[in-house]
């Protein structure tokens, strides 16, 4: 296939054509590599651009400019080339390299600058291993790649456990490719993840937290997590889940397989619902923070997991209580993610569709009937003689689910109706 008719944004397509051209014309060899080649050939457009080339990094700062090149990696031989406008976007340009062992499983301790194919020979998996040449449309592979991507397989380049002996995160991002691209992982590749998994624990949980993050938005995000469980890397990323994985697999499978275009969250949240379903809310919110503190996780994202968490047991009635009590929830900016991971249930069978069906239609409400301005503020209430004590917060709460009830219409109703109460104690 030649990835030439690809239908990147024209600029940043160009710009790196430019970077390859610029440096051919000043003797140097250079190729864009790496993941932008394997989506090209995948008739994808890629997110970003990488160049591999000869010329050691100060003769690409020199041939740029310095005020247009950021030594970001400058001693792994990486420069970033920025692009004239914001448009064209930037260029990471890296020297063919050969690296050496890595101490810390992660990175390598040095590098020698060489060749392309050793340069390729270094790289993880060989859909990842190939270069393309735009000035002459022409396809460079060392390593087997383009017949890798015919028969939709991750392969390790060369071996495998040296590859991820180099650097464990690998054995995460070859399940990822695989989910995301819903290719097979070759039996020698999975067979060195299945040996090594342990060893995942040397990288860093942020690291590890950013793998999780991308592989739970592919569409075979549950086939992942079973795939995490089978090697054993769920015992490090998540060891709640995994020690109940055998429990809750089948339930927990059945959700996910159900999840479409959704957050993260979303599915994390599916991860964790068959663990808290029979424990109390704070019991619930501890294992969320266990989990979030485990994995190094934004105070957000950790809040975010453990409301659609904290949701789902009103919602899943909703269409049988008060709307006071089921408003609160769908009025929060989060709702949406909690209706998702509802609907997913329902899709799995769990319970009837219509409740989900009966909350997204109340989530297409205007915003002044979801969630309307409230008929008595405090103030309100202390110029009608109430003094701010422990009951004044009750009473504001009880107008509000009046409100919403529609038991009260307007503010006069509303202070009439304090008045009769206060009347009446």
């Amino acid at each position: 296939m030649n990835p030439s008719g690809s239908n990147l944004p024209e600029l940043h397509r160009a710009f790196a054509t430019e970077v390859v051209l610029r440096l051919k014309e000043a003797g140097f060899e250079a190729l864009w590599a790496g993941g932008c080649v394997r989506d090209l050939l995948r008739g994808q457009a890629p997110v970003d651009y990488d160049v591999a080339t000869s010329a050691l990094p100060e003769q690409v700062r020199t041939l740029f400019g310095h005020r247009r090149t950021l030594p970001v990696g400058a001693s792994f031989g990486v420069i970033i080339v920025l692009g004239p406008t914001k448009q064209h976007g930037q260029i990471e340009v890296a020297t063919f390299r050969t690296d050496a062992t890595y101490s810390d499983g992660r990175h390598p301790d040095a590098v020698s600058f060489s060749t392309p194919e050793h340069d390729a020979m270094r790289r993880d998996f060989t859909i990842n291993g190939m270069f393309y040449d735009p000035v002459h449309a022409e396809t460079i592979d060392f390593v087997g790649g383009r017949e890798d991507l015919r028969n939709r397989t991750i392969r390790a380049i060369g071996n495998a456990d040296h590859r991820i002996a180099e650097d464990k995160l690998r054995m995460l991002r070859a399940i990822r490719f695989a989910a995301r691209f819903e290719y097979d992982i070759d039996a020698a590749t999975y067979s060195a993840i299945c040996r090594h998994s342990g060893q995942i624990a040397v990288v860093s949980r942020e690291r590890m937290a950013t793998e999780m993050r991308k592989t739970l938005v592919t569409a075979r995000a549950a086939w992942a997590v079973d795939r995490w469980s089978e090697t054993g890397l769920l015992k490090v990323l998540m060891p709640e889940v995994a020690h109940a994985w055998s429990d809750h697999r089948q339930l927990t499978m059945a959700i996910i397989e159900q999840l479409r275009d959704c957050q993260w969250t979303v599915a994390m949240a599916g991860l964790l619902l068959p663990l808290t379903e029979n424990l109390s809310q704070q019991q619930s919110n501890e294992l969320v923070c266990t989990v979030g503190t485990n994995l190094r996780l934004a105070n957000e994202e950790t809040a975010e997991v453990a409301y659609i968490l904290r949701s789902q047991a009103d919602l899943h009635r909703a269409d049988q209580l008060a709307w006071s009590l089921v408003q609160p929830t769908l009025a929060d900016r989060r709702a949406s993610l909690a209706v998702s991971l509802l609907e997913a249930r329902a899709g799995a069978g769990l319970f009837p569709v219509h409740v989900y069906r009966w909350l997204r239609q109340k989530l297409s409400l205007p915003s002044e009937q979801l969630n309307p301005p409230p008929l008595v503020t405090g103030q309100d209430l202390i110029a009608a003689g109430l003094r701010p004590g422990p009951e004044f917060k009750k009473l504001i709460q009880h107008v509000r689910d009046l409100q919403l009830d529609g038991q009260l219409a307007n503010s006069r109703d509303a202070l009439d109706w304090i008045s009769r109460v206060r009347d009446d104690h």
